[in-house]
């Protein structure tokens, strides 16, 4: 699983049926702390909604090639095939005709490229909506864009002929007739039923030769578009390079690309921060890893100016080699320090799924109890916090915090409240019957959100973010087993966890903390020791949170004398960590062990953790609830990539927390490749974590996920995409009278209302906005973090 997907296209390229959730592609996007990266003639204060280092057309260039990383190569050039994807998305926004693009706030305006007006033109007794394109509008072949163009799209897109592949038909399915209207840059729509998100439709809007016939939409389209009307066209689609080039549209007619060429580059997550050092890409979602080594860059230039050396000390008998690989990373700080990180709230949000088609969660009352149990501050403080950001949880599945029409409908299902949620799993039938130990449970627990924040940490880097934070146990009652962690702080170089000591159980990872400080777990290059060392730094801050809440203010007690030790120990790893990036560290000795059989041993350590522990464990926090002698056990399904640690972490911490109301939760680990269709998709799960994207159509994109599901002729049941199976016919009717509402006042209260149900019915809980960070050259402008709004291509371009 990576970190670097569902990039910048704002437009999902099969919206309408949301393509798939965000899970095969980043679930969740762990970012460092990344204050005082930016470039140093930015304003300090953080877009929220997009960064895209805006600049007027005036001040770039004419000119110039951008290489801009992508997951891979397109499945398809068809945006309307099942198999597009996001950089089929990408290619659709440069190259064709969108008739309405989406702003920063997640509102459709019209396109003055393409159309002069668009609007209702008759309500009663049909809705007509009439178009009037800008006569300037012309395909690359030379033939206008007409009329001819949308009904060829209507006919292949409405789902009345089979032969026609399509992934979707929602609003087309309601257009009675598509027609010339009175002279030949005027279309008339008129609709059978009222569609309220009329303005999705046509966009991306495709020649009618390929639209025109189902063997030219199927197959004519996949590999090559051989026709265009944006400000860029299809080069070539080089599927041995790795590469799709766009080049400058002769025939555009709107304001000319200030970039001669586009190519868009297939290079995986993983192989991101190593582009980034080498300088072969210009623009590109990035990880944690990479963002860091940006951020790392940009400080060692300043240690440099503050005159800092890079020699190692004199007379350490692997001087040699530290310098040559201080030399090695001098050489890529100077081409690092040529990007800025760009970084915003993406249109997209984690969710925490809870499937309701059987088993305990079938009751919709131990659904509100788990949905009352979690603290979805905490979480979205985890994530976001280090970025600053704003750190709140997302109160709506139907609109994003920064757009247009946004209301928290979370009071529907009440907020975090531990003796609710009990009261609720009672009324279930489900209670305790032992004796509460949820005291020991909290102080034992997992960290308060401010807990790994070192005292001193003056550049807002917080180490304990810089690499993702997981807590080292998968045990639903809220504990760690002491010395395991599942972290993996850099793709290039495995998690790095300290051996456990025998007798020691208390607190956060005491086992872990109180191993001897050793650098020797720090193998590899210098970008994997920094980021094992930075790692060891949040492991021994943890656990002096921990010692200092133990304390309670007696400064004579041993568990005061724990937390200075193991706050002395962050500071000295942490301090390692960061000669290590600044070029200063002399070589550090053992570093013969392998990073990816110490990653391996943590894991076993944490999924032998995981396991069911004996009656009576002293770890337990709080007796397990039962019903009929049976305790309330769920089980947590989550991906096992190395992009996911953040994510496991977050599910560890929702684990924590349930554990606090008597539920179990046995934390599963599968493969990337099986995460979505085998356990998502096919419902094998209790509880997961996946991400949704935003739309601007809500009424229309949002249905599928939500829907009830309905029994097919076969026995088995239609999900769409709610892949929770909660629903109920009120959401549903709801849905379908916001679409069919042509007062868009009107529509957004029906919107409201049907949030509130969503929230009531406690099948999908938001927990937060995703972060969006993007690595741009610092030349580029009008590039970036595009949050919601549609880019556009032809003002993007290097600056004088």
């Amino acid at each position: 699983m990576t970190d670097h997907d569902h990039p910048s296209g704002r437009r999902t390229a099969c919206r309408g049926r949301r393509c798939a959730a965000l899970i095969a592609a980043g679930v969740l996007l762990p970012l460092p702390a990344l204050t005082g990266c930016s470039d140093d003639t930015r304003d300090t204060a953080v877009a929220t909604s997009q960064d895209i280092a805006p600049a007027p057309r005036g001040e770039l260039k004419n000119g110039g090639t951008l290489r801009w990383a992508v997951d891979g190569m397109p499945g398809t050039l068809n945006a309307f095939q099942s198999d597009a994807d996001t950089t089929t998305t990408r290619i659709a926004g440069a190259v064709l005709p969108s008739l309405f693009t989406i702003d920063a706030s997640g509102r459709p305006q019209r396109n003055a490229d393409y159309l002069d007006a668009a609007d209702i033109s008759t309500r009663d007794p049909k809705q007509v909506v009439t178009y009037k394109i800008n006569p300037k509008a012309r395909w690359s072949n030379g033939t206008a864009v007409t009329a001819a163009d949308f009904i060829a799209q209507w006919t292949a897109l409405r789902g009345k002929d089979n032969a026609f592949w399509t992934a979707r038909n929602a609003g087309y399915d309601r257009i009675a007739k598509v027609e010339q209207g009175a002279g030949a840059h005027e279309v008339k729509v008129t609709f059978a039923r009222p569609y309220a998100d009329w303005r999705s439709l046509f966009t991306p809007l495709y020649p009618r030769s390929v639209m025109g016939s189902a063997d030219a939409f199927n197959d004519g389209a996949r590999e090559q578009l051989k026709v265009g009307a944006g400000p860029f066209l299809v080069q070539k689609r080089d599927a041995e390079a790795g590469q799709v080039v766009l080049v400058r549209n002769p025939k555009w007619w709107g304001e000319p690309a200030k970039l001669k060429k586009i190519v868009l580059e297939s290079l995986p997550g993983d192989k991101r921060a190593a582009a980034l050092a080498n300088g072969s890409v210009d623009v590109a979602a990035v990880d944690q890893v990479a963002a860091k080594r940006v951020a790392s860059a940009r400080r060692a230039a300043s240690h440099k100016k503050a005159g800092d050396g890079n020699a190692a000390p004199p007379g350490d008998k692997n001087r040699s080699g530290a310098r040559s690989g201080a030399k090695t990373v001098a050489a890529e700080n100077a081409v690092l320090r040529g990007y800025t990180i760009r970084k915003a709230l993406e249109p997209a949000f984690t969710q925490l799924a809870l499937n309701g088609s059987s088993g305990p969660l079938a009751d919709d009352r131990v659904r509100r109890a788990v949905a009352r149990a979690i603290d979805r501050q905490a979480l979205a403080d985890t994530v976001l916090k280090p970025l600053d950001l704003p750190s709140r949880p997302l109160g709506s599945h139907l609109l994003m915090a920064e757009q247009y029409g946004y209301q928290d409908h979370s009071d529907a299902l009440g907020g975090q409240d531990t003796g609710a949620a009990k009261a609720l799993l009672a009324d279930a039938g489900w209670k305790s019957d032992g004796a509460d130990r949820q005291q020991a449970g909290e102080r034992a627990g997992a960290p308060a959100p401010d807990a790994g924040r070192a005292d001193g940490d003056e550049d807002g880097l917080d180490p304990s973010d810089d690499y993702g934070d997981e807590s080292a146990d998968d045990r639903s009652d809220g504990g760690y087993d002491d010395g395991a962690d599942d972290r993996n702080p850099a793709r290039s170089g495995r998690g790095h966890a300290a051996p456990p000591a025998k007798g020691d159980r208390e607190g956060v990872r005491p086992a872990a903390a109180e191993a001897p400080l050793s650098f020797t777990g720090a193998v590899g290059s210098e970008v994997q020791q920094s980021a094992l060392l930075r790692q060891s730094a949040s492991f021994y801050k943890e656990a002096a949170a921990s010692e200092k809440e133990e304390a309670d203010g007696d400064t004579e007690s041993a568990a005061y004398a724990k937390y200075k030790r193991y706050k002395k120990r962050a500071a000295q790893a942490l301090g390692a960590a960061e000669l290590i990036e600044t070029g200063q560290a002399p070589h550090l000795p053992g570093s013969g062990g392998h990073p990816g059989a110490l990653h391996a041993a943590a894991e076993r350590r944490a999924d032998a953790a995981a396991a069911p522990q004996p009656a009576g464990h002293k770890e337990a926090r709080i007796a397990a609830v039962k019903k009929n002698g049976r305790p309330l056990t769920l089980r947590f399904v989550l991906p096992d990539g190395a992009g996911s640690e953040q994510l496991r972490t977050v599910g560890r911490q929702i684990a924590t927390m349930l554990g606090k109301i008597g539920i179990q939760t046995s934390l599963q680990r599968v493969s990337d490749a099986s995460y979505f269709q085998d356990h998502i998709a096919s419902g094998d799960f209790d509880l997961a974590l996946y991400s949704w994207p935003g739309t601007a159509y809500p009424a229309t994109d949002a249905r599928p996920i939500y829907a009830k599901p309905q029994p097919a002729p076969d026995g088995s049941l239609t999900v769409e995409q709610n892949y929770t199976r909660v629903g109920t016919d009120h959401i549903d009717q709801l849905f379908d009278q916001a679409a069919s509402e042509l007062d868009e006042g009107a529509s957004r209260t029906l919107m409201a209302q049907t949030d509130a149900r969503i929230w009531a019915a406690a099948g999908s809980i938001p927990l937060y906005q995703r972060p969006e960070l993007v690595a741009t050259k610092k030349t580029l402008a009008n590039v970036g973090a595009f949050g919601f709004a549609t880019p556009r291509f032809q003002d993007i371009g290097y600056q004088k």
